[in-house]
């Protein structure tokens, strides 16, 4: 069975059609690659949280979809608002992923440590805010692909063990 995602990518000005989405358009190519993933949705919006926020709501609570992924809005702009959206409509904080990319992408560039990107759970759905490269989206999946389809079934009730004797 497939997990269900939803793209959003937070960009003022490719809103505007003054930039060319390049990361969302990435994250599908990653994904559908992989096999495992279903992208049933895909936006590309202002930086606007409160639209942010209204969405996430939307894919998790009516479109129960597993997995959400944005990029962009993860910096220090007073307009990137991506993770006080996600984490307004949080149940719960899966730091650990966050951190992990914070960490690998570290050892890639010291830019990564002004990355505000966060991962949570809002019911059976896991959002995780990516940064808007194209070469850091690349990057960041890669990081946190061996594990996702295992935290998503442990989050799923699919898999029930998560250590190993």
């Amino acid at each position: 069975m497939k997990y269900t995602v939803g793209i959003i990518t937070l960009s003022d000005k490719g809103s505007k059609g003054l930039r060319e989405d390049k990361s969302g358009p990435a994250i599908r190519e990653i994904l559908e690659a992989d096999g495992r993933f279903d992208v049933l949705e895909q936006f590309l919006f202002s930086d606007d949280r409160e639209n942010l926020e209204r969405e996430l709501v939307r894919l998790c609570d009516e479109e129960k979809l597993n997995l959400i992924l944005t990029t962009g809005g993860t910096g220090l702009s007073p307009r990137d608002n991506a993770p006080e959206a996600t984490l307004a409509v949080a149940d719960r904080q899966v730091p650990g992923i966050a951190e992990y990319m914070r960490a690998r992408s570290f050892e890639i560039t010291p830019k990564a440590m002004l990355s505000r990107g966060v991962s949570v759970m809002r019911g059976s759905s896991l959002i995780i805010n990516l940064p808007g490269s194209t070469k850091a989206v690349r990057e960041n999946l890669g990081f946190i692909m061996p594990a996702l389809g295992h935290g998503l079934d442990i989050m799923l009730g699919r898999d029930g063990e998560c250590g190993s004797d």
